[in-house]
């Protein structure tokens, strides 16, 4: 039997890391999410049966609950707030991990009242890794859930700063440090062992709120990513816990892909780790003076009938998506509009920035909804030489991905970010409510190049007049 569940894992395992593969495709993305299902519901299964005796009352009541969550959320969340989603998913994953930990304490200290420390009760190991889960796992919790609240708009997206934020979670985190070697080598059980293991506990949380609280909103991608990373370090330890190897693979899986995935979304805004978790990004850029409306000059102001003279000109032509698209939740209508000047010959490519949206592949995962077929979406490095060559740049809510200062301005808190290098087509059209600065705070430069037209409007608003242009030219 042992045998046959040893075998039943290495499936599961199989199913993860093939269906994490098929997640770096956007054409095969969806059938990757598939097999890594799968996998969970062979480790769930055999897990069940592993245990052996176990009251299914409460794990079917989880089951059904759960799933009803689930559903919901997924038929009625915004694409909008699909960053806000994953941050909640991974503070649950975080939480879930530092209470597994909670509940093996109870049982085998606490609830027999054992005597000693944990070391010898549980184990040395067991005993470390436990205070790594809670460490991790509560950081992971509040952590995103202050990143969800930034998103949400229930707390301001802009950097927190305070005094001696640095020294306060160097402190924090030795702290929690002390407090779980305190309670795996030193602290006498069950009382003071508790109360060791409550400090380390309450520690973490405070520590999870502190270090994502000076984070801004630009950053958000890069915090996701990371905290993704935390939640399957945290399950990886409540693997070693409880003696799971399917866990401690998933988990590691998890954790890995996670900090590959966050160390390219550091990539792509030219910053390093270090500096996003301690740098306060978009506090310097309310210092810049290049940041407001009212620096703007020579802006010109298109309206639809005008904007649309614009494409029936072009044959090449380029979308760029970014957040404010999601906003209007209008990748529908782009993908309409881009399917009737196909139709009129029209060559019509996408061009996608690693960090356009709030979170890694947002604006994959939004055109993926409207359809759009992924042979049609290229990332930066595969647009960027295309430009120069293209008639026509229709950027649609995207701001700092595509602002020239990235690359010529130095003083700018964007100076040295990979950019969507519009500015080279011939002629760009930028679909923008306002002249509202992006996240980092600044003005656009894009804004004022003599190749440049602004269409303002709501982007959905907007695009349904440019579609309306289009179908009268059709006919």
């Amino acid at each position: 039997m042992k045998t046959l569940i040893t075998f039943a894992y290495l499936v599961a395992a199989i199913f993860f890391i093939y269906g994490i593969k098929k997640l770096s495709l956007v054409r095969t993305a969806r059938i990757g999410n598939a097999y890594s299902a799968a996998g969970m519901l062979i480790a769930v299964v055999v897990t069940l049966v592993d245990i052996g005796k176990v009251d299914y009352t409460f794990i079917l009541a989880g089951l059904i609950v759960g799933s009803a969550i689930g559903l919901y959320t997924a038929m009625k969340v915004e694409m909008t707030a699909m960053p806000q989603m994953v941050a909640v998913f991974n503070g649950f994953g975080g939480g879930a991990s530092a209470l597994v930990s909670l509940s093996v304490f109870w049982k085998y200290v606490v609830d027999v009242s054992a005597t000693g420390v944990a070391a010898d009760i549980l184990g040395a190991n067991t005993a470390v890794t436990m205070a790594l889960g809670i460490l991790i796992g509560a950081v992971t919790f509040t952590g995103s859930f202050v990143a969800f609240a930034k998103l949400q708009g229930l707390i301001p997206g802009k950097p927190i700063l305070f005094p001696g934020r640095h020294l306060l979670n160097l402190l924090l985190l030795l702290a929690g440090i002390a407090a779980g070697v305190y309670f795996a080598f030193m602290a006498p059980a069950p009382g003071i062992s508790t109360l060791a293991f409550l400090a380390l506990f309450v520690l973490s949380l405070a520590l999870g709120v502190f270090l994502v609280t000076p984070i801004g909103g630009a950053d958000m991608p890069v915090v996701i990513s990371l905290l993704n990373s935390y939640s399957g370090i945290a399950a990886s330890m409540a693997g070693f816990v409880i003696g799971n190897n399917l866990l401690i693979i998933s988990g590691a899986l998890v954790g890995a892909s996670g900090l590959i995935l966050t160390n390219i979304m550091c990539k792509a805004m030219n910053r390093s780790l270090v500096n996003v978790l301690f740098g306060g990004f978009g506090a310097e850029a309310e210092k810049d003076s290049g940041g407001g409306s009212s620096e703007y000059k020579n802006v010109k102001d298109y309206g639809p009938e005008e904007a649309f003279l614009m494409f029936d000109a072009a044959q090449t032509i380029v979308i760029v998506p970014g957040y404010g698209l999601a906003v209007a939740q209008a990748q529908h209508e782009i993908k309409e509009l881009a399917s009737i000047l196909q139709k009129q010959g029209k060559d019509v490519k996408y061009g996608i920035h690693p960090v356009a949206g709030r979170m890694p592949g947002h604006m994959n995962v939004l055109l993926a909804e409207a359809n759009v077929p992924y042979e049609l979406l290229y990332d930066m490095e595969s647009i960027n030489p295309e430009f120069q060559n293209t008639d026509l740049v229709l950027v649609v809510g995207a701001n700092d991905v595509v602002n020239p200062a990235a690359q010529d301005r130095k003083g700018s808190p964007i100076y040295g970010m990979p950019i969507l290098e519009v500015f080279k087509a011939q002629s760009v059209l930028v679909v923008k409510r306002s002249l509202s600065p992006g996240f980092a705070g600044i003005k656009n430069e894009l804004f004022e190049n003599d190749n440049t037209f602004m269409l303002f409007g709501d982007a959905k608003k907007v695009l349904k007049e440019l579609i309306s242009e289009a179908k009268s030219v059709s006919v």
